[in-house]
């Protein structure tokens, strides 16, 4: 019993010693203590940005525009992943333009997307869904071509039409790996959103935050902001999790 109570207690200890470091850091002044404020001083900033501080409202920000690119990238790329996956052939005819832009940096492509749509919230939420996009086309399509042989050669033996061996074999085989996709997507989403919320005319959002109070050394504040940021992630991605476990609890049976 002492022993899993313990192990309960292990995610902790790298938090904790992470803080012990950044204590003897700023102790010790191995950096300026302008750049690197107390624990204390950035765990401050971080209360009242996100008790209703300007924090907050950056918070939220970047979870509307993350929520609405992973939408908009589920939407084109789950359907276009079944498609794709249920014929290899054209699957294996768009596979290099797949993986070319699924290898180029998002970031790279603003200049594409400012021009296309200008400077506003469509340009951060499209270029953000365009990369998340191509993370779920891959998983689908992969997750598709990969359903088990046997189940399906066992729902044709029994009678069931194309239709019924699509919707009620091969999706529900490649669900644990559309959920990956939706993972991976969403993380990179996020990160995508806030890097062009840092560069892109943006006037809110946690990247803007960052941005801006590191251009005014305000290194409490940013600080505070970079935690909202890898808390918000790290939220996205349990929140995945959960909701794959709900819909894919029967996944390796």
């Amino acid at each position: 019993m002492r022993s899993e109570q313990f192990d309960k207690l292990l995610p902790g200890i790298g938090v904790l010693g992470l803080i012990l470091l950044w204590y003897i850091g700023y102790w010790t002044r191995i950096v300026d203590p302008v750049l690197l404020p107390s624990p204390d001083a950035a765990f401050i900033a971080l209360w009242k940005g996100m008790s209703g501080g300007r924090l907050l409202h950056d918070f939220f920000q970047t979870v509307i525009r993350t929520f609405a690119a992973i939408a908009v990238a589920s939407v084109v790329a789950i359907p276009l992943g079944i498609v794709l996956g249920a014929n290899e052939k054209l699957y294996r005819s768009v596979e290099f333009v797949v993986d070319f832009f699924r290898s180029t940096p998002a970031s790279a492509l603003f200049p594409l997307f400012l021009v296309i749509f200008g400077v506003g919230d469509a340009t951060k939420i499209y270029v953000a869904s365009f990369g998340a996009a191509l993370v779920i086309l891959f998983n689908v399509a992969y997750g598709v071509m990969n359903a088990r042989k046997t189940r399906i050669l066992a729902a044709r033996v029994m009678g069931a039409s194309r239709w019924q061996v699509m919707k009620d074999v091969i999706l529900m085989e490649s669900l644990p790996q559309t959920f990956v996709g939706l993972r991976n997507g969403v993380s990179l989403a996020l990160v995508i959103v806030v890097v062009a919320e840092m560069f892109i005319g943006s006037v809110d959002g946690l990247g803007h935050r960052v941005f801006e109070a590191q251009q005014l050394f305000n290194m409490p504040d940013m600080y505070a902001a970079i935690f909202a940021a890898g808390a918000l992630g790290y939220g996205l991605n349990i929140m995945f999790l959960l909701i794959e476990k709900s819909f894919v609890h029967w996944s390796g049976k």
